[in-house]
């Protein structure tokens, strides 16, 4: 009975856990990506103490919810951000855990050095456990960096095979790389704490439950929430505080000044005057900024088939799926008609590919015209400084591998070096 109740708060536990971390994912563009990566980092200590002292029993063994349920999900989510965004922001986290465990391991050695006070006679200061555990934080975080690495390497590589099946290499690749990590950290725990052999078997089979949790509603999310709601998702969220001061209802009218009447994104002229300066600011800074061109393919087929009406709601849907593809620090703009560009700063030529790529697949395989055929696009990259130091060399450079790219058979990325061909 116990066992059942045990499993019970188990799958209790994983849904909450997601239900909280993908809320906070898909509004990121409102609240903030720091929220979801707070939220994400704060739990550590927790998932790894869990994990040293506190089993429960399940039908199939000893397990720790910390590790099974609380760890599996984390690296489930780091997948999930770098599907939502990219490589370089899915780094951020990791090192800050590495960080901030390596700081927590020092503490706990200088620690050691004082004398501390008997304050009260029912808890007695453990600098050891702090240190032990900080120690275990560590490696678990080390494991994180490689699992994070490797589960985004395996879900790309899934993808020479399984192209369309989102849903089974986000499967595939929790499974794979969960076990690589019990048997790492296990291997620590039984170092560490003398944690049995037993506890194994337990763990792996409990974290392998919480991966199949994980895909279920990760499958639920980018089905029937992400890709139907995406339009919705993409505006802004009603916000009390917003209508406390006049400075924030100006900056509100001011974020709306220079908007595309149709689908939401900035319009031709506000790219005019923000683009060269996004791009000028970024190779200040010694980085590059990459530019993406995108025109909806046979798009007049569309308005002629179907009508204007309906060749607006595919804009739109495009529109949509560009607003939550791309990154928080990335800008959309109308250039004109089926034509978008995207300016992304902090993003060399490679990145911009792989960019441009999920962009293309994703508007691919979720906006359909209203008999249900795929709607395709065409993306032409280019990168500052490489192919030029201002906005309108960069911009004619994507231009051309556009014109490329439709010349190539449309549906395709083209970069410096021709077409991308990614499978």
């Amino acid at each position: 009975m116990m066992e059942t109740l045990n499993l019970l708060l188990f799958v209790v536990e994983a849904i909450a856990y997601f239900v909280l971390m993908v809320t906070l994912l898909h509004f990121r563009h409102r609240l903030g990506l720091g929220v979801f990566l707070t939220a994400l980092g704060v739990m550590h200590f927790m998932e790894t103490y869990l994990a040293a002292v506190f089993y429960v029993s399940l039908p199939f063994g000893d397990v720790s919810p910390g590790s099974s349920v609380f760890f599996s999900g984390k690296l489930m989510m780091i997948l999930m951000l770098y599907l939502q965004e990219d490589a370089a922001t899915v780094r951020q986290p990791i090192y800050g855990l590495f960080l901030g465990n390596l700081l927590t391991v020092g503490i706990a050695w200088v620690l050691q050095l004082h004398q501390p006070l008997q304050i009260s006679t029912n808890h007695t200061p453990d600098v050891d456990f702090l240190k032990e555990m900080g120690w275990l934080m560590v490696w678990g975080t080390a494991l994180l960096y490689v699992d994070s690495l490797g589960i985004i390497l395996l879900y790309e590589k899934l993808g020479d095979f399984f192209r369309r099946r989102v849903v089974l290499r986000f499967l595939i690749s929790g499974f794979v790389l969960l076990t690589f990590d019990q048997i790492g950290f296990f291997a620590a725990l039984h170092y560490f704490l003398d944690v049995p052999i037993a506890a194994f078997w337990g763990g792996w089979k409990a974290k392998m439950l919480a991966v199949c949790l994980y895909a279920a509603m990760f499958a639920f999310y980018e089905y029937r929430i992400r890709r139907i709601g995406a339009a919705g998702a993409a505006r802004s969220i009603s916000d009390v505080f917003g209508d406390l001061t006049f400075r924030e209802r100006y900056n509100d009218l001011l974020e709306r000044t220079g908007r595309d009447m149709l689908t939401g994104v900035y319009d031709r002229t506000r790219m005019e005057m923000e683009a060269p300066l996004m791009l000028l600011e970024a190779l200040k800074q010694g980085s590059f900024a990459t530019v993406l061109i995108i025109d909806a393919d046979h798009f007049k087929d569309v308005n002629d088939g179907y009508g204007h009406l309906q060749g607006d709601e595919v804009l739109k849907a495009i529109a949509a799926r560009l607003g939550t593809t791309l990154r928080s620090s990335d800008r959309v703009f109308r250039f004109g008609g089926e034509e978008f560009v995207a300016v992304c700063p902090g993003t060399d030529h490679e990145e911009g590919l792989l960019l441009a790529e999920r962009l293309r697949w994703t508007i691919a395989t979720s906006v359909k015209t209203p008999d249900d055929r795929p709607v395709t696009v065409s993306i032409g990259v280019a990168t500052a400084d490489e192919d030029g130091v201002d906005f309108t060399a960069v911009l004619t450079a994507a231009d051309g591998r556009l014109y490329a790219a439709k010349k190539s058979g449309r549906n395709c990325v083209v970069g410096r070096s021709g077409v991308v061909k990614l499978s």
